[in-house]
């Protein structure tokens, strides 16, 4: 069994997102303490090993049920392609899967020893949706599993390093992890259109089977647009620095997302709009972080 595969399973392309969530948040708990290097670090890590938990487990569930074999692949979506291809056991991406979460708990265990149980939770949240998101969330219907993708790769994990660097939570913190919340719900929702049918074999009720393609697209519209009018209200009322305002650089890239969203009739038109996707999820809150690292600077 090739140790490259094992990693690749991870699709480790697609895990830079959990140190961005974690430099949002921290760079939002700067503007009032220093920086605490080994919290820092440690958020990175507990971080990445959930998301690569969450990324295997999902390529085990889609193989399980059979929906591996009937997706549409694209870059973005359609899952690794190593069980289908017979490249990896199935069991040997359980243990990936389980092996990542479990390696996590212990870094779990030391920031509530360190700073106290009022992270329990956020983490035991994150737990559940890493845990059933893709055997059980999925089939739930009403936007669950966005909503939960959203929550559990956006907005909880700024939140909680917020919390970890800053000592507390605030109200400011959580209005600023809102938007990584919408980001990341459309980060799996513009995913889902190329796989509804397969989904559909499933039991699944994602938006796109639940709505169909036009609404689904709405949907994500309105979530980017109010990713950038949420920033937008933010400053105005000077709840984030003006700064955050570098997110809008990526405006032309939204706007190209969106047309594509509402647009594509072929796959292969809909893979641009999936890049741009990954480019404004990845954009805006790198630079709302950077905007909060200016202010503290400047």
């Amino acid at each position: 069994m090739s140790v490259k595969n094992m990693f690749l399973e991870t699709r480790p392309q697609f895990l830079l997102l959990s140190p961005i969530l974690a430099f949002l948040g921290m760079a939002i708990g700067l503007r009032d303490n220093s920086l605490n290097w080994p919290y820092f670090l440690l958020s990175i890590v507990g971080l990445t090993l959930l998301h690569a938990s969450v990324n295997t487990l999902n390529d085990y569930h889609d193989y399980k049920t059979g929906i591996d074999l009937k997706t549409n692949r694209t870059p973005f979506s359609g899952g690794s392609g190593f069980l289908a291809g017979g490249l990896l056991k199935p069991s040997a991406v359980l243990a990936i899967g389980l092996g990542s979460f479990i390696i996590a708990i212990p870094i779990g265990f030391y920031f509530l020893l360190r700073l106290g149980w009022n992270l329990a939770p956020l983490f035991i949240i994150g737990a559940f949706f890493v845990l059933f998101y893709t055997s059980h969330l999925t089939r739930i219907g009403f936007g669950s599993a966005e909503i939960s993708a959203g929550l559990g790769l956006g907005t909880l994990p700024v939140l909680g390093t917020f919390i970890i660097i800053n000592g507390g939570f605030t109200y400011q913190a959580l209005y600023a992890s809102i938007p990584s919340g919408f980001l990341v719900c459309n980060l799996l929702l513009l995913n889902e259109f190329p796989d509804a049918d397969a989904d559909k074999t499933a039991n699944r009720k994602t938006l796109p089977i639940i709505l169909g393609h036009r609404k689904a697209a709405i949907v994500y519209s309105t979530l980017v647009a109010a990713t950038y009018l949420w920033i937008v209200a933010g400053v105005i009322l000077q709840i984030m620095p003006a700064w955050t305002l570098l997110a809008l650089l990526t405006l032309p890239v939204g706007i190209k997302a969106i047309k594509g969203s509402l647009t594509y009739k072929k796959l292969e038109e809909l893979i641009p709009a999936q890049g741009a996707n990954v480019m404004i999820v990845l954009g805006i809150q790198l630079l709302m972080g950077l905007g909060y690292v200016l202010a503290d600077l400047i």
